[in-house]
């Protein structure tokens, strides 16, 4: 594969899998040297071929993990065969590209025989998504152990003699219940996790339960009713197939980003509204989550209204800013009714302005900070209609503020918040498609910028 060609196979299918990736320059390389080895800082040093007397660094802020490399070097190698075979048709040569996608993914994290299993899975779950049970969209759930491996008798089943008929959507819901098959796709059991012992995983709230299981020898594969293909192995949520495309889910490495600019940051804040962001993308009903740096917290409350702030200390703050403004902008009759409604005590204001959406929140909140509170909770708080604002310790400002927006902003009510209080720290905005877009404001260039994107 030539120089030019390798770049843009990097660029264009490589780096979007790997959050927060990017080539950082080339290094010599000879023919003894790995296509796929780790470099220094984080890196991985990459060549399409063997041969080929350079490499492609790629680097980001946390070390990429052992499946990650497997995961190149199985896409390399499958996207060298497909340059191999000099075939003209572009359309052809994309559609060759995106299946050798899907199967690096299965030969990253399973061994031969299982990743053969997989993959038939997984195209048999392909199917699933897009027909109905009775008139409804089906979830199902499926595990591969691959720890076992059964003796061959006229008994056994397999995978492909039952998945594509009607009540196979029966046998599982993706949730609580799953189908388990060996290594080979034959089938085992089934097994319900409702009861699971449980340890540290990093996946959406509701399928903590798979993932929890799926420790090294087990793969769990999930199509959910809203048509997602998801995979979990080592107690995480690995890959994820939506609205088509495949996305890797770096976490720890986006859990690092949320620090960007952060005057002060806490890796356990940073992970709480990552998770939670995770929850909402997959819950399907988006949200706004702002994370303020601890030097931009008075700028950012010119843009949140009084009667949305949840916290007594910030109330002042705003209170104080009003007034500054009142006095500046109105005549004396005007300043002293703005006067009359803000220069009171917090609670006094939240009495007489009939502020009952905060005073219902501040009861529910209870004093906590965001990462104390109930992962089910900081979900359906951010799921409401506006922006969840956070300052840099925790405490939560505002839960469905509709923000004072800039003139001239972009896109929907929730795109424009991000962009907006972006300025000030680090902006989430999660779509009602599932996609989390991350921005963050670019002190040199003037302007905001997107920190990451994950489908």
């Amino acid at each position: 594969m030539v120089k030019e060609e390798f770049y843009k196979v990097v660029e264009k299918l490589i780096l979007p899998l790997f959050t927060g990736s990017f080539i950082s320059g080339e290094e010599l390389s000879s023919a003894r040297d790995s296509e796929v080895a780790y470099g220094k800082q984080n890196s991985l040093l990459i060549k399409a071929d063997k041969a080929d007397e350079y490499r492609l660094v790629l680097k980001r802020g946390q070390p990429f993990k052992s499946f990650e490399l497997n995961l190149m070097k199985a896409i390399l190698s499958e996207i060298n065969f497909i340059s191999s075979l000099k075939l003209s048709d572009e359309n052809y040569i994309q559609t060759l590209q995106f299946h050798a996608i899907e199967k690096s993914i299965c030969l990253s994290i399973a061994d031969e025989e299982s990743a053969t299993t997989m993959l038939g899975m997984i195209n048999e779950l392909v199917k699933w998504s897009s027909r109905t049970y009775e008139g409804r969209r089906v979830a199902i759930g499926i595990v591969i152990n691959q720890s076992t491996s059964l003796a061959e008798t006229q008994e056994n089943i397999g995978y492909s003699d039952f998945m594509d008929r009607e009540f196979f959507a029966l046998l599982s819901d993706g949730k609580s219940s799953y189908i388990e098959f060996d290594k080979h796709g034959m089938l085992i059991s089934s097994v319900q996790l409702s009861r699971v012992r449980k340890a540290p995983t990093i996946a959406p709230y509701e399928f903590e339960n798979i993932a929890n299981y799926c420790s090294d020898k087990r793969i769990g594969l999930v199509l959910t009713e809203n048509g997602d293909i998801l995979i979990f192995k080592n107690r995480n949520l690995l890959f994820a197939k939506r609205g088509g495309v495949w996305n890797v889910y770096s976490h720890e490495e986006i859990i690092q980003l949320l620090a960007k600019r952060g005057s002060y940051s806490l890796k356990e804040i940073r992970r709480s509204i990552y998770y939670t962001a995770l929850d909402s993308s997959f819950k399907y009903e988006g949200g706004c989550i702002v994370y303020l740096n601890n030097d931009c917290v008075e700028s950012a409350l010119n843009h949140i209204n009084a009667h949305d702030i949840l916290d007594e200390k910030y109330f002042e703050i705003k209170k104080n800013q009003v007034l500054a403004n009142a006095g500046k902008l109105y005549n004396l009759q005007f300043l002293s009714q703005v006067e009359a409604v803000y220069n009171v005590s917090y609670q006094e204001f939240l009495d007489e302005q009939k502020c009952y959406k905060a005073k219902c929140l501040r009861k529910m909140i209870a004093g906590k900070y965001f990462h104390e509170l109930n992962r089910a909770l900081r979900q359906e708080l951010v799921g409401m209609d506006g922006a969840t604002v956070v300052d840099s310790d925790g405490t939560i400002i505002a839960v469905g503020a509709i923000l004072k927006i800039e003139a001239g902003s972009d896109g929907g009510g929730r795109l424009a918040a991000a962009t907006t209080l972006a300025k000030y720290g680090i902006a989430i905005k999660i779509s009602q498609d599932g996609i989390l877009k991350t921005f963050y404001s670019d002190r040199k260039a003037g302007k905001v910028k997107t920190l990451f994107t994950v489908g």
